[in-house]
């Protein structure tokens, strides 16, 4: 799936003068690429706001960074649960009216999440990296920004704002991408759960080898349809390949019942992340002890 960075923008130059042609292309293919684009922009008036050196200064004095990953390796209960605050999406539009980050939070730790996943997109998610930082002050389970991150500024955003891991998205971003982000990451302190979404951005991620933490996201980005056999297929093409290389399998989307937790389990995952199906409703600590013990 190639998602480009930014929209195009050919130009005629005649003389001095340069002339935007338009064209079919100018408008995005899909969700993602609006997103992706939308994205770009947001990155660089956040820069304009916020300088890359005030972040700087903002993370010299923070604690180090929880461990995610070892949250995960041995849970109580298999298998391991990361837990999302997401206000909204834009398939589904508003999930939760009453949306309180903090008391969502502290649920999701008192139900049995081994990790929290905090939306930061505002535009399509109704997040914010004040949400993260609201969560963070409330809970101590580590926390995955979960962004849409396009440039290392995003990292020191999230570093910024008390996260512990990053997501990253193979398809809108190289193969190079994916190596500096993960060095620059790395160099924060940050864990990277590194997100595929079909064989060949799994084949892409595992020849490059080094991530010990990936998701497949059940949910296609381009349609925003979900199905778990996304897992199961994945998982029965490259699973010896992730045993051999350590990795720990998230599967993401899609996922309500005890049940579905059990099939994707049984296809290799060893920890999932859950949002919607616990966003919705009213007790969200019972709802998720409920669906980690069955």
């Amino acid at each position: 799936m190639e998602i480009r960075r930014r929209p195009p923008n050919p130009k005629v130059r005649v003389a001095h003068l340069e002339y935007a042609v338009p064209h079919d292309e100018e408008e995005p293919r899909n969700i993602l690429e609006k997103i992706v684009w939308a994205k770009d922009r947001e990155v660089d008036a956040a820069r304009e706001r916020v300088p890359l050196q005030t972040l700087k200064r903002q993370i010299e004095d923070l604690p180090p960074t929880r461990d995610f990953l070892a949250a995960l390796r041995e849970p109580p209960v298999q298998p391991a649960v990361i837990a999302e605050v997401k206000k909204a999406s834009p398939s589904k539009g508003v999930i939760r009216e009453d949306f309180d980050p903090v008391a969502i939070a502290r649920a999701y730790a008192a139900g049995g999440a081994r990790c929290l996943s905090v939306l930061t997109d505002k535009t399509f998610f109704q997040g914010g990296f004040e949400v993260l930082v609201e969560v963070r002050q409330a809970v101590e389970l580590p926390l995955l920004c979960k962004e849409f991150v396009l440039s290392p500024y995003q990292l020191f955003q999230a570093r910024a704002a008390g996260a512990d891991a990053v997501l990253l998205i193979a398809a809108i971003l190289t193969d190079q991408d994916l190596r500096y982000l993960q060095k620059a990451a790395a160099a924060l302190g940050l864990d990277v759960l590194v997100e595929v979404h079909d064989a060949a951005e799994m084949e892409r991620v595992l020849n490059l080898g080094g991530f010990p933490l990936i998701g497949i996201n059940n949910r296609d980005l381009t349609s925003f349809e979900i199905d778990l056999a996304t897992t199961e297929q994945l998982m029965q093409r490259f699973g010896d390949r992730l045993r051999d290389q350590q990795a720990l399998l998230v599967s993401e989307s899609g996922l309500f019942e005890r049940s579905d937790l059990d099939r994707v389990q049984v296809a290799g995952a060893d920890a999932v992340l859950v949002g919607e199906a616990l966003m919705r409703q009213e007790d969200v600590q019972s709802t998720l002890t409920k669906l980690i013990q069955g």
